[in-house]
């Protein structure tokens, strides 16, 4: 049975574009996957905290003598672990803040790049323990960013996110930008603007089956 990790992490609840891309594909996603399983992990509601020095030290202990302070403490990051694992795509919705992505979502990945579980160093260099897996992020700009927009040097989503998730092994990943949100907050039609990219994404959903 095939399984989709579903990621939200734009603060604006139902009128964030970002959450109706991610929730288009993972609609589309159902359609080629009859019986497929989703799991839902909304980062704005998942309580996450900064990573801190005892996290480290935890995180780098051998879990054998790992203290249950130390479980206790890495707790979080094993749940979303699991989740991961489980998983045989991630879809993401992202929102830019500050040419990058939510705090929300660093703090996510903070927790689940880990030694160990998502990648190890093998002669030396690390090595990326997620191969086989596919990443899809589902992008919404306030601002136009993406090629030849003559804005393109300020969005670090994509290099950033194509690093890291290449970083822990999932080498497969595709990003749909619906670029000039902004728009809609100086009344732009919003179902004229979506409508575009709904498409889009139900066609790269359908790709990528």
């Amino acid at each position: 049975m095939a399984t989709l990790l579903h990621i939200d992490s734009s603060p604006m609840g139902a009128s964030s574009v970002s959450r109706h891309l991610s929730q288009t594909y993972v609609e589309n996603w159902k359609k080629s996957h009859p019986g497929g399983r989703v799991i839902t992990r909304d980062l704005t509601r998942s309580g996450l905290t900064a990573i801190t020095a005892e996290w480290v030290a935890a995180a780098y202990t051998p879990e054998e003598t790992r203290t249950q302070e130390q479980k206790a403490l890495l707790a979080k990051s094993d749940e979303l672990l699991a989740e991961v694992a489980a998983a045989d795509e991630l879809a993401i919705g992202v929102s830019m803040h500050n040419f990058n992505i939510p705090s929300v979502l660093k703090l996510w990945i903070d927790q689940v790049v880990r030694v160990g579980k998502t990648f190890a160093y093998v002669d030396g260099s690390p090595k990326g323990l997620l191969e086989g897996k596919k990443a899809t992020l589902l992008v919404a700009t306030g601002g136009k960013y993406g090629p030849g927009s003559g804005l393109e040097f300020l969005n670090f989503i994509e290099p950033y996110l194509k690093t890291l998730f290449g970083f822990i092994g999932i080498t497969d990943v595709a990003f749909h930008t619906a670029g000039g949100a902004s728009a809609l907050n100086y009344g732009a039609d919003r179902t004229e603007f979506l409508l575009p990219h709904e498409k889009a994404v139900a066609a790269l959903a359908e790709a990528r089956a």
